[in-house]
């Protein structure tokens, strides 16, 4: 019996992603299909290529959907290091929104960052929080993307 395989897939998690038109048309150049999930509050529209799933406005709906419903090999773009983490260790690739290729050799390092910050928080004490995207960081992106599912590509047909 043959075992029939999944192709790839880009899951992201759109509820804070400020480049869902660059991720849209880099998987359609690519011909690999993007999910998008978001909750309610976050108004997506389907696209061509594109799949939007809406879950509950849970503080991690999103992110528990996508970890439920990923598969090695997809791509996971995500600003969450937890969510992170939970798609490498399903052997998925991650991108942040800006681009950079999350790791296993980083993830600790990324998650006590997080921890200390949300005890920082506990304390009443905020930070700003990330600059907005800039014109550059969203071309930076594509550009980082399309090299990443290139190397993918060639990775599968070797």
């Amino acid at each position: 019996m043959e075992k029939k395989s999944r192709s790839r897939t880009i899951v992201v998690d759109g509820d804070a992603c400020p480049v869902k038109k660059e991720i849209a048309e880099v998987g359609r150049a690519f011909g690999v299909p993007v999910l998008m999930v978001s909750s309610y509050d976050h108004a997506l529209k389907a696209e061509e290529g594109v799949t939007v799933v809406q879950v509950d406005r849970g503080d991690q709906s999103a992110d528990l959907y996508i970890a439920n419903h990923i598969s090695a090999g997809d791509v996971v773009l995500t600003g969450d290091y937890g969510l992170a983490a939970l798609a490498l260790g399903k052997r998925c690739s991650v991108l942040s929104f800006r681009g950079q290729e999350y790791d296993d050799s980083k993830m600790d390092f990324m998650l006590e960052g997080r921890h200390a910050r949300a005890v920082e928080r506990r304390r009443g004490h905020y930070s700003k929080g990330p600059k907005p995207i800039t014109a550059e960081e969203k071309i930076y992106f594509q550009h980082k993307m399309t090299k990443h599912l290139i190397l993918l590509q060639e990775n599968v047909e070797q």
